[in-house]
């Protein structure tokens, strides 16, 4: 990310869930209203052509032919992420911390994120363009809705959190999504061990990369167009894990791993026969756990 402006990446996947907004009801799997308004105004125009279906297609082929399975994998993401948020929030769960919030739209189109108290933290920039949008949409920031600004490298997460008027002692979901392969190892860590400081059975729920994706990237499929373009935005991938070490990682930083699944397997889930069709980012995971 270029100083003093908003994630690129951010932006990808605020445009991936806006064409995916706009396809016909019946094949639509995302329903994001706010993601149009996280774009520049070329991008806007890009989703609104897309409202016709052939030019439709023709938008999200070349996105696929460019970056293989970044947008299908980001739509599934999306939609695995929501049903989790849906299910854990009726079970007691009142406060959510998204870290590394980037342009979610999640505080503002699920109406059960209405009855907690939601954290968005963020790099200033980020997090500066996320409320000039929210603003020039909703007219103002909901009630229930935090902003936290942090520089992660200059600042602590806990002290910033404490000042925020975050409450560990709280039932919480930690949703951190897309962030971890930015970071260095201690940075990751960092964030879990403040993670597992929250209530007993509070939750989190992240992302990362099969690490042999940064050691051996023509193991997997389009990793070439895909780290020309990371580098071109200097949002260079950097940290990784091993999925059969995973539980290992999260016992050593006081959480229990849960559940993890591949792309593939989300990708399945949300696109059923569609999905054995797709390749690309079968290194993208999502992991949940619970503090011990």
């Amino acid at each position: 990310m270029e100083p003093g402006q908003a994630s690129s990446t951010a932006e990808y996947m605020a445009l991936f869930r806006a064409l995916e907004s706009v396809r016909p009801l019946a094949r639509r799997l995302v329903e994001d209203p706010l993601a149009v308004g996280f774009l520049r105004p070329w991008l806007r125009t890009v989703v609104a052509l897309s409202r016709v279906p052939p030019i439709g297609r023709c938008i999200r082929g070349l996105i696929d032919r460019h970056w293989p399975g970044a947008r299908t994998s980001g739509i599934a993401r999306t939609c695995f992420i929501d049903d989790i948020v849906r299910a854990r929030l009726g079970t007691g769960i009142d406060q959510v911390v998204i870290l590394g919030a980037g342009f979610d739209a999640r505080p503002y189109r699920i109406p059960a994120m209405s009855k907690v108290v939601v954290f968005e933290v963020d790099h200033p920039a980020t997090s500066a363009a996320k409320r000039a949008a929210i603003k020039a949409a909703l007219g103002e920031s909901p009630a229930h809705v935090r902003f936290v600004s942090i520089d992660f490298n200059a600042n602590s997460l806990s002290t910033t959190m404490q000042s925020a008027g975050y409450d560990p002692s709280r039932p919480t979901l930690v949703i951190w999504e897309g962030v971890t392969n930015y970071l260095t190892e201690a940075a990751v860590t960092e964030t879990l061990r403040w993670c597992a400081t929250a209530t007993r059975g509070s939750l989190v729920l992240f992302t990362y990369i099969h690490r042999r994706v940064l050691e051996a990237p023509d193991t997997f499929h389009g990793t070439e167009k895909l780290f020309a373009t990371l580098n071109t935005s200097s949002e260079r991938w950097t940290f990784g894990l091993d999925p059969a070490r995973l539980s290992a990682f999260l016992v050593e930083r006081g959480l229990l791993l849960d559940d993890d699944r591949g792309a593939t397997e989300y990708r399945a889930k949300y696109y059923g026969p569609e999905a054995n069709r797709m390749r690309g980012y079968e290194f993208y995971r999502i992991a949940l756990a619970h503090v011990a």
